[in-house]
């Protein structure tokens, strides 16, 4: 059947681990949000080098009944001008409204997005 020790004591161990990545994640997003709004919020010129998705995929039983669901994250790559490429994390609406080559005024504060205004030819 199996080794009842290892039985019984995999489950709790499991258990402490999931929490604990929990609260790893909680709080590395608490550190992040602090270090945020520590910065100073900057407008710089930038071009949008690249756009891309991360999908993760949810499963949830609900009486014997599983929904699957998939939960999309949104990002784009600015380069400003000293050459330097931030990955910023944008809604779905932020993302389609971007794209690649697009040239303007990126508005940030640390690792948040803020806006990007489009520069229009003249």
């Amino acid at each position: 059947m199996g080794d009842p020790f290892f039985t019984s004591n995999i489950y709790p161990l499991l258990f402490m681990i999931i929490v604990g990545v929990i609260l790893f994640k909680f709080f590395k997003g608490v550190v992040q949000w602090r270090h945020n709004n520590k910065q100073p919020i900057l407008t710089v010129n930038s071009k949008v080098v690249s756009k891309r998705t991360k999908t993760s995929r949810q499963m949830h039983n609900f009486r014997d009944n599983q929904h699957h669901h998939a939960i999309n994250d949104f990002y784009a790559t600015f380069e400003v001008e000293n050459g330097e490429r931030l990955e910023l994390l944008l809604t779905g609406k932020e993302y389609r409204e971007l794209e690649e080559g697009d040239i303007g005024k990126l508005t940030f504060q640390g690792t948040r997005y803020h806006n990007f205004e489009r520069m229009t030819e003249v």
